[in-house]
């Protein structure tokens, strides 16, 4: 019998990144990984996706933003920031982040992030 794959119909991955150098890093780890990623803004309907990734940085509310994510999908939300704003970090895990990471950490990561069906 010959094997099938199953194509995932909604997005892979949403990122809420405004800055443009991680969105560089984040759309080419993505192209290698052969995950498909999407940027949202503030305003966006939150579409289906299998991981989330939001910068602590982003011009936007991004507390409002992760306890969204977290009330609309049981997927995994990597939120990521400075290593020196611990009230940031701290403030993402208690709206409900999976993970939370310093940046240097988030980019070393990121490609192991984009393979796995599931984050630790």
């Amino acid at each position: 019998m010959p094997s099938t794959s199953v194509q995932c119909v909604m997005d892979d991955v949403i990122a809420v990144v405004t800055d443009l150098y991680f969105q560089s890093r984040i759309s080419t780890a993505a192209r290698h990984s052969d995950r498909a990623v999407r940027f949202l803004t503030v305003n966006e309907e939150i579409p289906g996706h299998a991981l989330a990734l939001v910068d602590l940085d982003a011009d936007l509310d991004v507390l409002a933003v992760i306890r969204r994510l977290k009330s609309e999908s049981t997927a995994p939300i990597v939120a990521f920031g400075p290593h020196v704003d611990t009230e940031a970090r701290k403030a993402a895990r208690e709206a409900g982040a999976h993970r939370v990471l310093a940046k240097s950490r988030f980019v070393s990561e990121l490609p192991f992030l984009l393979q796995k069906s599931s984050v630790p």
